[in-house]
């Protein structure tokens, strides 16, 4: 186990729990001190997140995809980045605590696994679509988990978080329904082009475009539940809280293909089961 592998999570992980904290006090008290201290502690957790990601590629020689400390390193940044990009355009914090304290928790899971070293690729997986399948994957998956957390206070709190909070709004009524529509649209259309990837990098590999991998299988149950959702959308009567159950039912999905692939009885036959 090498000292980055424990210092470098550690470290995001602590910006990030101190970022969301300070994201979450903004809702209940309006303070430009706070402001700074949450976007500037949330800059420097990604900030010591994509160094980490570059020293392991660096130090592996390889894409540093392969194992699931690996894999959750990539996913707090894809989180981090998305979010970031969100404040800074729409100057709106209204996704701070979420983002921050979700990767907070996959980096803590991260230095919890921080005891597997690099792996190498095996052929099937050293292709010029490796990075670009993994890295739309894992922004789709940001952009889901970000939706889902807003169906939920959705679910508890309908109603619109007003002109009142600025500091978490942008100054402009939020409505919640509108918030997880757009992340599910944007995850959506990620999750597509990514499977589409991941498709024509099948027919590279194993000659077919699709090969009933287990993870090939549940992505494809993730896509159909979103794909229902966006037809089920232009019915008038599944708008609100049955889109937000919708959208947390795909996330649960999404999670599963991530994370549960290693409980199907059928793991070993899977190349995409993370070591």
């Amino acid at each position: 186990m090498s000292h980055a592998s424990v210092l470098f999570p550690a470290l995001a992980g602590g910006l990030y729990a101190l970022a969301g904290l300070a994201y979450l006090a903004l809702w209940w008290r309006a303070s430009r001190a706070l402001r700074a201290l949450a976007s500037a502690t949330f800059a420097g957790a990604l900030l010591i997140n994509l160094l980490q990601f570059g020293l392991r590629w660096a130090q592996a020689g390889q894409p540093p995809f392969k194992t699931l400390y690996e894999s959750l390193i990539v996913a707090a940044g894809c989180l981090a980045l998305i979010y970031l990009v969100i404040e800074l355009v729409y100057r709106a914090r209204i996704l701070g605590a979420p983002a921050a304290l979700g990767a907070a928790v996959i980096m803590l899971v991260a230095l919890l696994r921080a005891d597997r070293e690099a792996v190498n690729l095996p052929p099937a997986l050293q292709s010029h679509w490796f990075i670009p399948h993994v890295t739309v994957y894992f922004f789709g998956y940001a952009s889901i988990f970000l939706a889902a957390v807003v169906a939920v206070v959705y679910l508890v709190r309908p109603g619109p978080i007003g002109q009142r909070r600025p500091d978490l709004t942008g100054g402009k009524p939020i409505e919640l329904s509108a918030l997880f529509d757009g992340a599910v649209r944007f995850g959506f259309a990620l999750l597509t082009a990514g499977m589409l990837m991941g498709a024509a990098w099948a027919k590279v590999a194993w000659g077919d475009y699709w090969v009933w991998d287990p993870k090939e299988n549940w992505s494809l149950v993730t896509w159909l539940l979103f794909c229902a959702y966006l037809h089920l959308y232009y019915f008038h009567h599944w708008r609100g809280r049955r889109l937000a159950i919708l959208t947390i039912a795909g996330f649960a999905a999404m999670a599963f293909t991530y994370l549960g692939m290693h409980l199907l009885p059928t793991a070993a036959q899977s190349i995409h089961v993370y070591q």
